[in-house]
């Protein structure tokens, strides 16, 4: 029962803050006790009730501003973890590797450096597509092609022999003919 007040009341929190506007100050209902709730402490309850008014000037729902640049609100997420973990001496704020300053030097070898690799990149990338692309000549593509139609005719060619009793020497010879290719001289 404990859980489900609390959850509600989490609920009613978030609920009433994300619709407020500007200026406005929204009241954070208190969760009320109830016999079969036990009391969790005596500091987190005040013994005497405080006004409604006086409840209302202790929350404050104006945005917060950002600590480093007090014209901008907080960013989300937005945290200092180097001045969370300052006193830990496992937590290094110095030379961490992937956060290194260089200088300019460096950087332009850098730059050089990655420009050349795109460039070696780039051109095999475009060779690859290129080889690809092609359909005539002696490439992958075509040959497959070739072998395709060559086993399609052989097959073809035995069964035109099977259903006509003509050989395949005569049935190019009889396409020859009846292309024009060879015959009478006119």
């Amino acid at each position: 029962m404990m859980k489900i007040s609390f959850i509600l009341a989490t609920l009613t929190v978030s609920y009433s803050s994300a619709f407020s506007f500007p200026g406005h100050k929204t009241t954070i209902p208190r969760p009320t006790l109830t016999r079969s709730q036990p009391i969790a402490s005596s500091s987190s309850l005040s013994a005497s009730p405080e006004s409604p008014a006086q409840s209302d000037a202790d929350v404050d729902d104006g945005p917060r501003m950002n600590p480093d640049n007090p014209a901008l609100p907080e960013l989300k997420g937005d945290y200092d973890w180097d001045a969370e973990f300052a006193e830990d001496p496992d937590w290094i704020t110095e030379n961490v590797p992937g956060k290194i300053v260089l200088n300019e030097l460096e950087l332009a070898a850098q730059a050089t450096a990655l420009s050349k690799l795109e460039e070696g990149y780039r051109k095999e990338r475009l060779a690859k597509e290129y080889e690809e692309a092609r359909i005539i000549g002696f490439v992958p593509q075509a040959e497959m092609y070739n072998g395709r139609f060559a086993m399609f005719f052989l097959v073809v060619g035995l069964l035109t022999e099977l259903w006509t009793g003509i050989s395949i020497p005569g049935q190019i010879e009889e396409m020859a003919r009846v292309g024009g290719f060879i015959g009478p001289d006119f």
